[in-house]
């Protein structure tokens, strides 16, 4: 679905990274934050690194990081052909340790310009969008409520956060609240109209608020910036199926299928 090889998928299956619940034949269902793992390790490999040192570098920081610290609560990129990994403490060498400078990069009237990091600059400064989007994904299973209030406040703080967005309206359609969580995708598709997920979690909440005709369109604007995203294929099919239209929906699920079959 995400354009992951085969080998990647299977490999963090097995380290135990990812672990996802069987469904219509030999279908596999992953949840929201084995998505985000998935997308994660998709950058890496669109990064050019390759499918071997992924695993080898998520292994051996997960084995290195609290229980209560999951992967999606860091920042994870590729620097070259290797995997740093970012916190509020700073970058480090995911393999290595190593501390990274940190430094950002601007281009000024034709050359190249190191910038003090805005903690440098201004002195200490409070929590972080990314340090309240981290205590909500740490509280989403003790503490839903509380977990709610931190991604708030991390949009509060930057409200452009879309992966907070994403979790936040996740968070409030497992509590029965799709027209809250409605508001936030709207919001949201404000400021990025090209993440296909915030598209398909918006046409998730429309359709829990019975709203087919806005979710099948939302589901057709992720397919038009993914095309290969199967789920939203499925669900697409499943609403047109509702409205009545058996040749659309034969459409979306013929896609479905032939993209399970490619990976």
């Amino acid at each position: 679905m995400l354009g992951l090889s085969r080998t990647v998928v299977a490999g963090l299956i097995a380290a135990g990274f990812v672990t996802p619940t069987g469904g219509r034949g030999r279908e596999q269902r992953f949840s929201f934050q084995d998505l985000m793992l998935l997308r994660t390790a998709h950058e890496l490999q669109q990064a050019s690194v390759p499918p071997r040192k992924i695993l080898r570098s998520l292994t051996k920081l997960r084995s290195e990081l609290p229980d209560e610290l999951p992967l999606t609560g860091l920042r994870i990129t590729a620097v070259g052909a290797d995997v740093a990994v970012r916190d509020r403490s700073g970058s480090w060498h995911a393999d290595s340790g190593q501390l990274l400078m940190d430094f950002e990069v601007t281009d000024v009237e034709g050359t190249v310009s190191f910038l003090r990091s805005a903690t440098q600059a201004d002195g200490p400064t409070g929590p972080t969008a990314f340090d309240w989007f981290k205590q909500g994904l740490a509280l989403e299973k003790s503490d839903p409520g509380a977990a709610e209030e931190a991604y708030r406040q991390a949009l509060a703080l930057e409200p452009s956060f879309s992966d907070a967005s994403l979790n936040l309206g996740a968070l409030l359609c497992e509590r029965a609240r799709p027209a809250e969580a409605i508001e936030i995708y709207e919001e949201a598709l404000l400021h990025t109209t090209t993440e296909p997920r915030l598209y398909f979690n918006y046409a998730i909440a429309l359709e829990d608020e019975k709203r087919l005709p806005d979710a099948l369109a939302a589901y057709e604007e992720a397919l038009a910036l993914e095309a290969t995203f199967a789920d939203a294929h499925y669900n697409a099919g499943v609403v047109l199926e509702k409205l009545g239209d058996a040749q659309g929906a034969l459409r979306h699920f013929s896609a479905y299928r032939r993209l399970g079959q490619a990976t």
